[in-house]
Protein backbone atom coordinates (compact mmCIF):
# COMPACT_ATOMS: atom_id res chain seq x y z
CA UNK A 1 0.00 0.00 0.00
CA UNK A 2 2.80 2.43 1.11
CA UNK A 3 4.38 1.66 -2.64
CA UNK A 4 0.89 2.35 -4.14
CA UNK A 5 -0.37 5.73 -2.36
CA UNK A 6 2.92 7.65 -3.49
CA UNK A 7 0.87 11.02 -3.73
CA UNK A 8 -2.23 12.60 -3.01
CA UNK A 9 -2.87 12.74 -7.16
CA UNK A 10 -2.08 8.82 -6.78
CA UNK A 11 -5.10 8.06 -4.43
CA UNK A 12 -7.61 10.27 -6.21
CA UNK A 13 -6.76 8.29 -9.61
CA UNK A 14 -6.90 5.02 -7.94
CA UNK A 15 -9.94 5.73 -6.06
CA UNK A 16 -11.50 7.14 -9.40
CA UNK A 17 -10.56 4.18 -11.29
CA UNK A 18 -12.56 1.62 -8.87
CA UNK A 19 -15.39 3.95 -9.28
CA UNK A 20 -15.34 6.22 -6.18
CA UNK A 21 -14.91 10.11 -6.84
CA UNK A 22 -12.38 11.63 -4.07
CA UNK A 23 -12.30 15.60 -3.85
CA UNK A 24 -8.93 17.09 -2.97
CA UNK A 25 -9.57 16.96 0.67
CA UNK A 26 -10.65 13.17 0.73
CA UNK A 27 -7.39 12.51 -1.21
CA UNK A 28 -5.18 14.27 0.98
CA UNK A 29 -6.48 12.80 4.16
CA UNK A 30 -6.41 8.66 3.17
CA UNK A 31 -2.82 9.83 1.74
CA UNK A 32 -2.10 11.06 5.28
CA UNK A 33 -3.63 8.69 7.40
CA UNK A 34 -1.63 5.80 4.71
CA UNK A 35 1.73 7.72 5.65
CA UNK A 36 1.49 8.51 9.17
CA UNK A 37 -0.08 5.25 10.13
CA UNK A 38 -3.35 6.72 11.80
CA UNK A 39 -6.81 5.28 11.60
CA UNK A 40 -9.06 7.58 9.89
CA UNK A 41 -12.58 9.04 11.19
CA UNK A 42 -15.18 9.53 8.53
CA UNK A 43 -18.32 11.55 9.74
CA UNK A 44 -21.08 12.86 8.09
CA UNK A 45 -24.54 11.94 7.05
CA UNK A 46 -25.78 8.83 6.42
CA UNK A 47 -25.36 7.45 2.39
CA UNK A 48 -22.66 10.10 1.39
CA UNK A 49 -20.29 7.73 0.42
CA UNK A 50 -18.02 6.93 3.58
CA UNK A 51 -18.11 2.98 3.92
CA UNK A 52 -17.80 2.89 -0.06
CA UNK A 53 -14.77 5.02 0.64
CA UNK A 54 -13.41 2.39 2.68
CA UNK A 55 -14.11 -0.16 -0.17
CA UNK A 56 -12.79 1.87 -2.74
CA UNK A 57 -9.45 2.02 -0.40
CA UNK A 58 -9.27 -1.67 -0.33
CA UNK A 59 -9.87 -2.53 -3.63
CA UNK A 60 -7.21 -0.05 -4.64
CA UNK A 61 -4.85 -1.49 -2.52
CA UNK A 62 -5.34 -4.92 -3.27
CA UNK A 63 -6.61 -5.04 0.55
CA UNK A 64 -8.88 -7.84 2.36
CA UNK A 65 -11.79 -5.37 3.32
CA UNK A 66 -12.66 -6.72 6.81
CA UNK A 67 -15.85 -5.13 8.10
CA UNK A 68 -17.33 -4.69 11.47
CA UNK A 69 -20.94 -3.16 11.98
CA UNK A 70 -21.25 -1.75 15.17
CA UNK A 71 -25.00 -1.97 16.92
CA UNK A 72 -25.86 -1.02 20.09
CA UNK A 73 -25.12 -3.71 22.70
CA UNK A 74 -21.94 -4.70 20.66
CA UNK A 75 -19.63 -6.28 23.05
CA UNK A 76 -15.90 -7.45 23.25
CA UNK A 77 -16.95 -11.39 22.50
CA UNK A 78 -18.68 -10.13 19.37
CA UNK A 79 -15.98 -7.98 17.82
CA UNK A 80 -12.84 -9.45 18.71
CA UNK A 81 -13.28 -13.46 19.17
CA UNK A 82 -14.91 -16.08 21.10
CA UNK A 83 -13.56 -18.98 22.54
CA UNK A 84 -15.06 -22.12 21.43
CA UNK A 85 -15.46 -24.41 24.76
CA UNK A 86 -17.68 -26.87 23.24
CA UNK A 87 -15.41 -27.73 20.69
CA UNK A 88 -12.65 -27.86 22.64
CA UNK A 89 -14.67 -30.90 25.03
CA UNK A 90 -15.58 -32.58 21.71
CA UNK A 91 -12.13 -32.65 20.70
CA UNK A 92 -11.10 -34.15 24.47
CA UNK A 93 -13.72 -36.71 23.99
CA UNK A 94 -12.41 -37.55 20.97
CA UNK A 95 -8.70 -38.22 21.82
CA UNK A 96 -10.08 -39.75 25.22
CA UNK A 97 -8.61 -42.91 24.82
CA UNK A 98 -5.27 -41.57 23.20
CA UNK A 99 -4.98 -39.52 26.20
CA UNK A 100 -5.91 -42.61 28.38
CA UNK A 101 -2.96 -44.65 26.72
CA UNK A 102 -0.27 -42.17 27.26
CA UNK A 103 -1.53 -41.46 30.75
CA UNK A 104 -1.27 -44.63 31.86
CA UNK A 105 2.27 -45.44 31.12
CA UNK A 106 3.24 -43.25 33.61
CA UNK A 107 4.51 -44.60 36.07
CA UNK A 108 3.74 -41.86 39.08
CA UNK A 109 1.54 -38.85 38.93
CA UNK A 110 4.00 -36.53 38.47
CA UNK A 111 4.95 -37.93 35.04
CA UNK A 112 1.11 -38.06 33.98
CA UNK A 113 1.21 -34.49 34.73
CA UNK A 114 4.27 -33.70 32.71
CA UNK A 115 2.82 -35.83 29.64
CA UNK A 116 -0.32 -33.97 29.95
CA UNK A 117 1.45 -30.46 29.80
CA UNK A 118 2.89 -31.84 27.02
CA UNK A 119 -0.42 -32.14 25.22
CA UNK A 120 -1.47 -28.59 26.24
CA UNK A 121 -0.67 -27.51 22.69
CA UNK A 122 -3.29 -29.56 21.11
CA UNK A 123 -5.90 -28.38 23.54
CA UNK A 124 -5.18 -24.77 24.05
CA UNK A 125 -4.72 -23.65 20.27
CA UNK A 126 -5.76 -21.29 17.60
CA UNK A 127 -8.22 -24.53 16.40
CA UNK A 128 -10.95 -23.31 19.19
CA UNK A 129 -10.40 -19.64 18.79
CA UNK A 130 -13.25 -18.19 16.81
CA UNK A 131 -12.04 -15.30 14.82
CA UNK A 132 -14.57 -11.99 14.91
CA UNK A 133 -13.48 -9.31 12.61
CA UNK A 134 -11.05 -7.41 14.79
CA UNK A 135 -9.01 -9.88 15.68
CA UNK A 136 -9.28 -11.22 12.05
CA UNK A 137 -7.44 -8.08 10.95
CA UNK A 138 -4.72 -8.54 13.61
CA UNK A 139 -4.06 -12.17 12.71
CA UNK A 140 -4.49 -11.69 8.85
CA UNK A 141 -1.35 -13.10 6.99
CA UNK A 142 -1.57 -10.68 4.70
CA UNK A 143 -2.61 -6.37 5.02
CA UNK A 144 -6.09 -5.55 5.44
CA UNK A 145 -8.36 -2.44 5.34
CA UNK A 146 -10.65 -2.64 8.50
CA UNK A 147 -13.85 -0.95 8.27
CA UNK A 148 -15.39 0.03 11.49
CA UNK A 149 -18.56 0.88 11.03
CA UNK A 150 -21.18 2.58 12.17
CA UNK A 151 -19.28 3.33 15.72
CA UNK A 152 -21.43 6.09 16.70
CA UNK A 153 -24.04 3.49 16.99
CA UNK A 154 -22.17 1.30 19.69
CA UNK A 155 -21.92 1.93 23.62
CA UNK A 156 -19.32 4.20 24.56
CA UNK A 157 -17.80 1.22 26.61
CA UNK A 158 -16.97 -0.28 23.45
CA UNK A 159 -15.84 2.67 22.14
CA UNK A 160 -13.24 2.52 25.14
CA UNK A 161 -11.99 -1.02 24.39
CA UNK A 162 -11.42 0.09 21.25
CA UNK A 163 -9.36 2.33 22.22
CA UNK A 164 -6.98 -0.23 23.62
CA UNK A 165 -6.91 -2.22 20.41
CA UNK A 166 -6.76 0.67 18.07
CA UNK A 167 -3.08 1.79 19.96
CA UNK A 168 -1.37 -1.12 19.51
CA UNK A 169 -3.00 -3.54 17.68
CA UNK A 170 -2.52 -6.33 20.01
CA UNK A 171 -5.04 -8.51 22.14
CA UNK A 172 -4.70 -10.89 25.09
CA UNK A 173 -6.50 -14.10 25.04
CA UNK A 174 -6.18 -15.95 27.87
CA UNK A 175 -5.92 -19.42 26.74
CA UNK A 176 -2.94 -18.40 24.32
CA UNK A 177 -1.82 -15.61 25.59
CA UNK A 178 -0.91 -12.21 23.73
CA UNK A 179 -1.52 -11.97 20.02
CA UNK A 180 0.20 -9.22 17.75
CA UNK A 181 -0.78 -7.79 14.58
CA UNK A 182 1.53 -9.67 11.75
CA UNK A 183 0.68 -6.66 9.53
CA UNK A 184 -1.09 -3.13 10.98
CA UNK A 185 -4.18 -2.75 9.19
CA UNK A 186 -5.36 0.35 7.67
CA UNK A 187 -8.26 1.16 9.78
CA UNK A 188 -11.34 3.22 8.62
CA UNK A 189 -14.32 4.45 11.15
CA UNK A 190 -17.25 5.31 10.02
CA UNK A 191 -19.76 7.64 12.16
CA UNK A 192 -23.48 9.02 11.37
CA UNK A 193 -23.32 11.42 13.83
CA UNK A 194 -25.86 10.34 15.91
CA UNK A 195 -24.17 10.84 19.42
CA UNK A 196 -20.89 12.47 19.70
CA UNK A 197 -17.70 10.29 19.87
CA UNK A 198 -15.23 10.64 22.99
CA UNK A 199 -12.13 13.38 22.25
CA UNK A 200 -9.53 10.44 22.84
CA UNK A 201 -11.39 8.46 19.98
CA UNK A 202 -10.89 11.26 17.79
CA UNK A 203 -7.14 12.69 18.98
CA UNK A 204 -6.03 8.82 17.73
CA UNK A 205 -7.76 9.47 14.27
CA UNK A 206 -7.23 11.50 11.24
CA UNK A 207 -10.96 12.81 10.91
CA UNK A 208 -12.88 13.27 7.98
CA UNK A 209 -16.46 15.18 7.72
CA UNK A 210 -18.31 13.79 4.28
CA UNK A 211 -21.34 16.13 3.78
CA UNK A 212 -23.67 16.23 0.52
CA UNK A 213 -21.82 16.68 -2.76
CA UNK A 214 -22.37 19.73 -4.71
CA UNK A 215 -24.37 19.86 -7.76
CA UNK A 216 -20.78 19.11 -9.83
CA UNK A 217 -20.18 16.19 -7.91
CA UNK A 218 -22.99 14.65 -7.64
CA UNK A 219 -23.86 14.71 -11.32
CA UNK A 220 -20.40 13.29 -12.09
CA UNK A 221 -21.10 10.35 -9.76
CA UNK A 222 -24.63 9.16 -11.19
CA UNK A 223 -22.98 9.74 -14.82
CA UNK A 224 -20.21 7.18 -13.31
CA UNK A 225 -22.46 4.80 -11.59
CA UNK A 226 -25.43 5.24 -14.40
CA UNK A 227 -23.81 5.78 -17.53
CA UNK A 228 -26.90 5.16 -19.57
CA UNK A 229 -29.23 7.39 -18.01
CA UNK A 230 -29.81 10.26 -20.58
CA UNK A 231 -27.63 13.38 -19.49
CA UNK A 232 -30.42 16.19 -19.38
CA UNK A 233 -32.61 13.92 -17.42
CA UNK A 234 -29.26 13.04 -15.15
CA UNK A 235 -28.60 17.05 -14.61
CA UNK A 236 -32.93 17.52 -13.94
CA UNK A 237 -32.52 14.53 -11.69
CA UNK A 238 -29.59 15.87 -9.20
CA UNK A 239 -31.01 19.25 -9.55
CA UNK A 240 -34.53 18.39 -8.25
CA UNK A 241 -32.46 15.99 -5.39
CA UNK A 242 -30.54 19.15 -4.37
CA UNK A 243 -33.43 21.25 -4.20
CA UNK A 244 -35.12 18.42 -1.63
CA UNK A 245 -32.06 18.82 0.44
CA UNK A 246 -32.43 22.73 0.79
CA UNK A 247 -36.45 21.95 1.77
CA UNK A 248 -35.50 20.69 5.63
CA UNK A 249 -36.81 17.56 5.22
CA UNK A 250 -37.08 15.27 8.28
CA UNK A 251 -34.74 12.82 6.24
CA UNK A 252 -32.64 14.61 3.00
CA UNK A 253 -32.33 11.67 0.09
CA UNK A 254 -28.22 10.62 0.54
CA UNK A 255 -26.57 10.08 -2.45
CA UNK A 256 -26.87 6.82 -2.59
CA UNK A 257 -30.84 7.25 -2.43
CA UNK A 258 -30.22 9.49 -6.21
CA UNK A 259 -28.56 6.78 -7.61
CA UNK A 260 -31.09 3.95 -6.65
CA UNK A 261 -33.58 7.05 -8.41
CA UNK A 262 -31.31 6.81 -11.47
CA UNK A 263 -31.58 3.55 -12.23
CA UNK A 264 -35.32 3.90 -11.34
CA UNK A 265 -35.86 6.70 -14.10
CA UNK A 266 -33.25 4.39 -16.27
CA UNK A 267 -35.63 1.19 -15.72
CA UNK A 268 -38.72 3.08 -16.47
CA UNK A 269 -37.48 4.68 -20.03
CA UNK A 270 -38.36 8.13 -18.85
CA UNK A 271 -37.15 10.71 -20.85
CA UNK A 272 -37.97 13.83 -18.71
CA UNK A 273 -39.33 14.94 -14.94
CA UNK A 274 -42.66 15.29 -15.88
CA UNK A 275 -45.35 15.35 -12.86
CA UNK A 276 -46.60 11.91 -13.56
CA UNK A 277 -42.96 10.32 -13.25
CA UNK A 278 -42.13 12.51 -10.03
CA UNK A 279 -45.29 11.30 -8.20
CA UNK A 280 -44.69 7.66 -8.98
CA UNK A 281 -40.76 8.25 -8.22
CA UNK A 282 -40.65 10.23 -5.45
CA UNK A 283 -40.71 7.36 -2.76
CA UNK A 284 -37.33 5.95 -4.52
CA UNK A 285 -35.84 9.55 -2.82
CA UNK A 286 -37.91 10.21 0.20
CA UNK A 287 -38.69 7.88 2.65
CA UNK A 288 -41.12 9.42 5.29
CA UNK A 289 -44.49 10.43 4.81
CA UNK A 290 -44.60 13.92 5.72
CA UNK A 291 -41.63 14.29 3.40
CA UNK A 292 -43.65 12.79 0.70
CA UNK A 293 -46.46 15.59 1.17
CA UNK A 294 -44.13 18.51 1.76
CA UNK A 295 -42.38 17.61 -1.68
CA UNK A 296 -45.27 17.01 -3.59
CA UNK A 297 -47.22 20.03 -2.32
CA UNK A 298 -43.76 22.66 -2.29
CA UNK A 299 -42.28 21.12 -5.40
CA UNK A 300 -44.98 19.41 -7.76
CA UNK A 301 -48.28 20.56 -6.99
CA UNK A 302 -47.43 24.03 -5.56
CA UNK A 303 -50.40 26.38 -5.27
CA UNK A 304 -50.51 29.54 -7.88
CA UNK A 305 -49.71 32.91 -6.76
CA UNK A 306 -52.91 34.74 -6.24
CA UNK A 307 -53.85 36.38 -9.10
CA UNK A 308 -51.49 34.07 -11.75
CA UNK A 309 -52.76 30.93 -13.61
CA UNK A 310 -51.96 27.35 -11.92
CA UNK A 311 -48.75 25.47 -13.83
CA UNK A 312 -51.01 23.20 -15.28
CA UNK A 313 -53.18 26.12 -16.95
CA UNK A 314 -50.23 27.72 -18.65
CA UNK A 315 -49.55 24.25 -19.30
CA UNK A 316 -45.85 23.29 -17.57
CA UNK A 317 -44.76 22.05 -15.04
CA UNK A 318 -43.59 24.26 -12.44
CA UNK A 319 -40.98 21.79 -10.94
CA UNK A 320 -38.80 21.64 -13.70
Amino acid sequence: MANLFDTTATVKSELNRKNYIASDEIATIVYLAQKLGKPLLAEGPAGVGKTELAKAIAAATGRELIRLQCYEGLDESKALYEWEYSKQLLYTQLLRDKLNDTLGKAESLSEAADKLAKEEDVFFSERFLLERPLLKAILSDAPTVLLIDEIDRADAEFEAFLLEVLSDFQVSVPELGTLAAKHKPFVVLTSNNTRELSEALKRRCLYLFIDYPTLQEELAVVRLKVPDLNPKLAQQAVEFVQRLRKADMRKSPSISETLDWANALLALNASSLDKDVLEDTLSVLLKHEADLQKAKKQMINPPPPKGRPSADDRGQFSGN
